[in-house]
């Protein structure tokens, strides 16, 4: 920031001096027992910087704590920006929020200067409205220019922030005495508004004003000429100001006026579903545009879209899958439009592509092979004749110096994995380990591998180059961007090649169980080394934000419960079920014997097979898996053999054997008697510490144990799962989240679905991040469903998402459910449709616009359900996503082109008074 530009008065400067300056910061906050308040800035009197050297605050009473510096004359005149820490007694630490605390000390002519602040709390829903959608688009051209002359010779400026005051509005000063005005509403003290900053404010010259001061701030209509209202709640009282001499800058926050006014609607579709006549059988992103104008029409101001990294590792359709990047800061090749692309006579080598564009473009769902090999064999084909014309552009200079930290690496990866045949690393016969003076070297002009690795410094640009164009064109429209950003990134990735060090490999990330996955999900990916990522400052993550900001005006922070911890399955299981949550709170083997359960370590921690379990999992060919897989115990019960104790050996033995009903029935059951446990022994513990395994009393193993050994091992599982943990995860999290939030002015939109630790609305309140309620998802385990209208204003609310089935998909999957709803939700009598009509379609898409959240966000898909015409007949084929799949393909595409979209007035003049309507 240039922090000279925060001012718009011209600076009167304190004439040369030996003296120094006083500068008190004093900060109205009403702490806590154990907390401490303290003051970073980049000024040198400020720490430099650097937290560690942060100023603490001295308690000065139940209001206030307070610190004082003295500036040397020289430094006067050097903008200071600063912020507030507070830090809890659990040594996590939160800042006050914002970065536009500033001020130049010179500006206010004196030997001393007061500055009283006002804790900016990071959950106020006034701070939506200066992040970066609200700042760049979406509340731009709402501020009018208010001037008002200062007196000679001023003692005190008033300054505050009301984001959300209409064009022809500012605020306006009253209170005690004459100087202002006695609460005098038809002469009140204007206080001056500019789009350059951020607050408004006015000087006043309160000498013989008698002290404390009782005040407000009220709202004046400028047009009317008239005061329209007092703020809310009770008086402010200024209690005292600097010395004889000095100067009082009060800093009152934000006005008492209701900042949950505005709502805005949004549009969700993966850029590869998107559809035009003239595409190349995928979305790309300068379909975007398109989508813009379509959506402005409409009258909604935001889309949403998945990630958007590059996750080419095998260069199959497993690729499809957008959330196992190969880079978390690459974007993928396949969105890339040709023609934008080459340039000169290039331009007739599209011609002999047209047959297979045309071919693509016609089928109903993306083939993701065909579709990225076309492109890259083309793009390989000009390289050679446009690579000096990119590379010398200073466009493509200044896009490569700032990127290079990930750029490099990432294209030297691309080269090795083609060269080597795959992109797992440890299988290449060089470079397995990088090395930044090898990669250089093999990158370098002079290397016979150049040309190779800058083929992927020209892609990443040119797609920069078209996403820069299409945000800035849907800004242009009044829509604003989301992006999202994936939890996890692919283990034979270049973000794990570059730093291995920052990930654990030997474990896999998913999620437990839930309504999605009744066997819990595995991802794959490597988990987080999170000490090792907090030594440095979270600087991956700090990199990866700052590139997401490029494009992106807000984004939807993927799985977020995996900042408070996340769910870690074993290199040797296959299904999700089998992991626990990392880190943890273990269960010690003495809890087991002070609740009286007698403990027996095989029998709580290995699998328990016996006849009737075999029946009921293989039926009939029960008696071959005995054969196969099987050893009986001494017991009467079975044990598996040792080459088929994992459901890694289970898979790799039925890879090679053909795939048929009975092999899938007998490797799955397989699975099933693997997980079929009570405990995870917890590791390198000793037979001492243990984890429960998720959905332990729907195990065979549980089911089969005497009901009092069931009521202690079921208190002990409720204890660990939700109670022993709760604060141990919050502190988790606030170790992470504040730090992050801080480098990134984005709205921030957290995906808190699934199994919620209870801190997690606390941490995401206070952190100011919105949270996503789904009306079949309910956070509350006493509900069916949730209500859109009872969801909190900082929220985004939607009836459907990726992972889902489509409004209409969904009516018609459990009748008793949708009966259910029928009557409880939209309040309708009697037996339900069988099928989801319009009115239907249009009923639960206005419940989520009426809502109170600051954004209600459809699929693409619910919306086209509000017109009979243009709804999709085949209503499965419009899901993204089966979560419990962990091979799906990810190839929905639209079925009609933007083009036709833009073109159905029908449609876009009813969604356009819907919104209007719900005052969206």
């Amino acid at each position: 920031m240039n922090m000279r530009g925060v001012f718009t008065d011209s600076l009167r400067l304190i004439g040369k001096s030996n003296r120094l300056m006083k500068l008190t910061f004093r900060l109205r906050y009403r702490s806590q027992f154990r907390q401490s308040l303290w003051l970073t800035g980049a000024h040198p009197s400020l720490g430099g910087g650097e937290i560690e050297k942060a100023l603490p605050l001295e308690y000065l009473n139940d209001e206030f704590w307070q610190v004082s510096i003295e500036l040397p004359p020289d430094t006067i005149n050097t903008p200071i920006g600063y912020e507030y820490i507070l830090r809890n007694a659990d040594g996590s630490q939160v800042a006050d929020w914002g970065c536009d605390r500033a001020l130049v000390a010179s500006e206010f002519g004196h030997d001393e200067l007061l500055v009283i602040d006002s804790w900016n709390d990071a959950g106020s829903a006034e701070n939506v409205f200066y992040t970066e959608p609200f700042k760049k688009v979406l509340l731009v051209g709402s501020s009018a220019e208010v001037h008002v002359p200062a007196p000679a010779n001023p003692t005190h400026t008033f300054r505050v922030k009301a984001p959300l005051l209409a064009r022809g509005q500012t605020l306006c000063l009253l209170g005690d005495g004459p100087a202002l005005g006695n609460w005098n509403t038809a002469k009140p003290i204007l206080l001056n508004r500019s789009a350059a900053r951020s607050d408004l404010s006015v000087k006043l010259d309160l000498r013989g004003q008698s002290f404390p001061i009782a005040y407000k701030y009220g709202v004046f209509d400028i047009v009317k000429n008239v005061f329209a209202r007092y703020e809310d709640g009770a008086n402010r009282v200024l209690n005292d100001f600097a010395a004889p001499g000095g100067h009082t800058l009060v800093n009152d926050g934000f006005v008492r006026l209701p900042a949950d006014r505005w709502k805005g609607a949004g549009v969700a579709i993966p850029v590869f579903s998107l559809r035009t006549e003239n595409g190349f059988g995928v979305g790309e992103f300068l379909d975007l545009k398109p989508l813009a104008e379509w959506a402005h029409k409409a009258g909604l101001k935001l889309i949403q879209i998945l990630p958007v990294n590059d996750t080419t590792a095998t260069r199959t359709w497993v690729d499809s899958y957008p959330y196992a990047a190969i880079s978390a800061f690459a974007l993928h090749p396949i969105y890339l439009n040709l023609p934008r692309v080459v340039t000169g006579r290039n331009q007739g080598r599209l011609k002999p592509l047209e047959p297979e564009r045309r071919r693509l473009n016609a089928l109903d769902t993306v083939d993701y092979e065909a579709v990225l090999k076309a492109k890259l064999d083309f793009i390989k084909r000009i390289f050679p004749s446009q690579k000096a014309g990119t590379l010398a552009d200073a466009g493509y200079r200044s896009f490569f110096s700032q990127n290079r930290h990930w750029l490099v690496p990432y294209a030297a990866f691309c080269h090795l994995r083609d060269k080597y045949g795959t992109s797992d690393f440890n299988q290449w016969p060089a470079f397995r380990s990088y090395r930044a003076e090898e990669i250089a070297e093999l990158s370098a002009e002079n290397s016979p591998a150049h040309d190779d690795v800058a083929l992927h410094y020209f892609i990443q640009y040119h797609l920069h180059l078209q996403l820069t164009e299409a945000a800035q064109y849907a800004h242009g429209l009044g829509v604003v961007l989301k992006g999202d950003i994936a939890i996890g990134v692919y283990r034979h990735g270049s973000d794990v090649w570059q730093q291995p060090e920052l990930y654990y490999v030997e474990v896999q990330a998913g999620c437990p169980p839930d309504a999605f996955a009744v066997k819990g999900q595995n991802w794959g990916f490597p988990t987080y080394n999170w000490p090792r990522m907090r030594a440095d400052g979270f600087a991956w993550w700090k990199r990866r934000f700052e590139q997401m900001g490029e494009y992106f005006d807000a984004f939807r922070l993927d799985h977020i419960l995996g900042f408070f911890r996340i769910w870690s399955i074993p290199a040797h299981a296959v299904e999700g079920i089998m992991g626990c949550f990392v880190p943890a709170i273990p269960v010690d083997i003495h809890e087991f014997h002070g609740r009286g359960i007698p403990f027996d370590y095989d029998r709580f921690t290995r699998s328990y097979i016996t006849d009737p379990l075999l029946k009921d999992i293989f039926g009939t060919v029960g008696e071959s898996v005995k054969r196969e897989f099987l050893v009986p115990t001494q017991t009467g019960s079975y044990s598996l053999r040792p080459e088929f104790a994992t459901q890694r050996q289970v898979e790799r033995h039925f890879a090679a054997r053909e795939e048929n009903e009975r092999t899938k029935t007998m490797r799955e059951g397989l699975y099933d008697l693997i997980s079929n446990v009570i405990l995870f022994e917890d590791e390198n513990a000793r037979g001492q510490r243990f984890h429960f395994r998720f959905a332990m009393e729907d195990t065979f193993s549980f089911k089969s144990l005497e009901p009092r050994i069931q009521a202690g091992l079921r208190d002990l599982y409720l204890d660990y799962f939700f109670r022993r943990q709760d604060d141990f995860w919050r502190q988790e999290a606030m170790q992470k989240l504040p730090a992050l939030k801080r480098v990134t002015n984005m709205l921030v939109c957290g995906e808190d679905l699934g199994f919620v630790p209870a801190g997690v609305p606390e941490v995401m309140k206070q952190l100011g991040l919105l949270s996503l309620e789904i009306q079949r998802m309910p956070k509350d385990l006493h509900r069916e469903f949730s209500r859109p209208q009872d969801a909190p204003y900082l929220s985004v609310v939607t009836p459907s998402s990726h992972d889902m089935s489509t409004i209409r998909g969904w009516w018609e999957e459990d009748p008793l459910r949708t009966q259910r709803f029928f009557n409880q939700e939209l309040n309708q009598p009697g037996a339900a449709p069988p099928h989801c009509d319009v009115w239907i379609n249009q009923a639960i898409v206005c419940q989520h616009l009426a809502s109170p959240a600051i954004w209600s966000i459809f699929q693409l898909q619910d919306l086209l359900g509000l017109n009979e015409t243009l709804r999709r007949k085949d209503f499965a084929a419009e899901r993204i996503n089966v979560p419990a799949n962990p091979r799906h393909y990810w190839r929905y595409r639209m079925h009609l082109p933007l083009e036709t979209l833009q073109q159905a007035d029908a449609l876009n003049q009813e969604l356009r008074r819907l919104v209007e309507q719900s005052g969206r």
